[in-house]
């Protein structure tokens, strides 16, 4: 039976794949890893932690006509990365509005910024988090 998940999977425009290290690796700190051989440049693959979780982000090329259009841009799909607790969740929001606002390659299209009451929706039901959505649009969630 499943134990767990494996990877997620998520898209990006073609011609940005290497933003992906900038972003997935730099700014949030996940670890590349080598891809097989035969889908070198289709394909980036990050380890969620240096320790043995096996639990990782693919990303792959997407198509343009589909993936990446303005009503697939505000999808609300999204893949919930968990963090180790509340400060390192402040840390990472507080990196990641830093991309945001400096800009540049890799910088995510929105943060939920630090300090503000999140654009998730609200309740005691939810855990402590924030949104953001990565270079190529792709929402994101960071919880406890």
């Amino acid at each position: 039976m499943i134990t767990g998940l494996h990877h997620v999977n998520i898209l990006v425009p073609p011609s940005t794949l290497h933003l992906a290290t900038l972003f997935y690796g730099t700014t949030l700190g996940l670890i590349p890893r080598p891809v097989p051989v035969l889908q070198a440049g289709t394909l980036a693959w990050f380890d969620i932690s240096s320790e043995e979780s096996g639990q990782q982000l693919h990303v792959a090329i997407g198509r343009p006509e589909i993936d990446f259009t303005p009503e697939a841009r505000e999808a609300s799909r999204h893949p919930c990365f968990r963090v180790a607790n509340a400060e390192k969740l402040r840390e990472l929001q507080e990196r990641i509005w830093e991309h945001f606002r400096r800009g540049g390659e890799g910088a995510p299209t929105e943060c939920d910024e630090p300090g503000t009451v999140g654009s998730g929706d609200q309740g005691v039901e939810y855990p402590k988090r924030f949104f953001a959505r990565d270079y190529a649009g792709n929402r994101l969630e960071f919880s406890l």
